[in-house]
């Protein structure tokens, strides 16, 4: 037997409805009753078709815009963890369905720019309305709030995934502790999640999750850089014995740790690696940290970068006036005309600035403009889920007035 097939989300699991709840019925399709796909079968499929899930491919893992097409980019960031995770659940007896719902829409509110892009908007947030941003949240609010479908008549709605999938989404961030990592117990309101560190994932595929998203990268990073020429020789031969055991190179380091977790790992102790793949994961990520991260050759970009998002945030914000906030953006269409009407297109799905057709929509509304917290709220989400190739085109289009 799979050593964690007894507590796989599935019918008998005690925590099932919970984890397949969601916050309204879905939908059913015009032609009956669906009996193909399952709860979290038909959550992937939701999350694939989303505007969000599309844009993943022009947003940055590490590397800004990179011209290489081998580079990592964050859609294949996300295709690497849901194989990580598929393999990881197999393996162990685990629901393999709702880790792959959850890896497909663990990074959905990732910003443009990467880590660097979440820094610049946690910055704007806290400086403007007084609120942490990260993408995890971000995620979570984006597949709950902004992310649209139509219906099989024509009706924009949420995307209404279910518990277990969100909760995997808000939950994969942050490390994970080094005597194992077990599901919290507490069907909690997601909305309490005011931090990565604050609690663990409510199941055990989406612990599975948190951990693939981890592994997916140290190898990947540490490629992408040779590709780069970041790395040096001398920086490479630091790490002769582990290059010895397992190979700096992806495919590698993610067999040797995925293994190494399967076999260590039990429901007693919680999915855990052994003190030597631990101590070799931590060395490769503190590696990754200071010769790749941090190296010199990306801070030029990422003064690039924090300039883009403050100048465009300072655009928007600045025509805030209450009653006339939307009258100044329309008036200043003139000058940055896709710029605008895409904004105001995307407000209007989500708010009240034009009366609203109920024959088309049926989402919640979830800024008044008039009021400036929310307003400045709602450009720091717009930006968000902004491409790095779609933010650098609309900046050019700013400076060439």
């Amino acid at each position: 037997m799979k050593k964690f097939e007894t507590v796989a989300m599935n019918e008998q699991n005690e925590k099932w409805k919970n984890v397949i709840s969601r916050e309204k019925d879905l939908y059913t399709p015009i032609y009956g009753k669906n009996t193909m796909r399952s709860e979290f079968d038909r959550d992937y499929t939701r999350i694939i078709n989303c505007n969000a899930y599309k844009r993943l491919k022009n947003k940055t893992q590490v590397f800004f815009s990179p011209d290489n097409d081998h580079i990592c980019t964050r859609i294949e960031h996300v295709n690497l963890v849901e194989s990580i995770s598929y393999t990881i659940a197999g393996a162990l007896g685990l629901n393999t369905e709702l880790t792959k719902s959850i890896s497909v829409g663990h990074d959905l509110g990732h910003t443009p720019f990467g880590h660097q892009g979440e820094k610049i908007l946690n910055d704007i947030s806290i400086r403007e309305i007084n609120e942490k941003f990260w993408h995890g949240k971000n995620g979570l609010e984006f597949v709950e709030n902004y992310e649209l479908l139509k219906d099989y008549n024509g009706i924009k709605q949420n995307l209404n995934l279910t518990y277990g999938v969100r909760d995997g989404i808000i939950g994969h961030c942050g490390a994970f502790p080094k005597e194992g990592l077990k599901p919290r117990d507490e069907f909690i309101k997601l909305k309490d999640f005011t931090g990565s560190a604050k609690y663990m994932p409510y199941t055990w595929e989406a612990c599975v999750v948190k951990i693939a998203d981890n592994i997916s990268y140290i190898g990947r990073d540490i490629e992408d850089a040779i590709t780069m020429r970041l790395l040096k020789d001398d920086d490479l031969d630091k790490f002769n014995e582990l290059i010895q055991k397992i190979k700096i190179n992806s495919t590698n380091i993610i067999n040797y740790l995925v293994v190494d977790l399967c076999e260590n790992s039990t429901i007693e102790k919680g999915l855990k690696f052994s003190d030597e793949a631990y101590d070799i994961m931590n060395k490769l990520i503190e590696f990754n940290n200071k010769k790749i991260y941090k190296h010199n050759i990306l801070k030029p970009m990422i003064r690039y970068c924090t300039l883009f998002m403050n100048e465009l945030f300072t655009i928007l914000s600045n025509q805030f006036d209450e009653k006339n906030t939307i009258k100044n953006l329309k008036d200043i269409k003139k000058f940055y005309p896709e710029f605008i009407e895409e904004f105001i297109g995307w407000l209007s799905n989500y708010s009240l600035i034009n009366e609203r057709d109920c024959n088309k929509y049926d989402n919640k509304i979830m800024f008044d403009v008039s009021k400036e917290n929310d307003y400045k709220r709602a450009i720091i989400i717009y930006l968000s889920g902004m491409t790095d190739k779609y933010i650098v085109k609309i900046y050019n289009t700013l400076i060439s007035i």
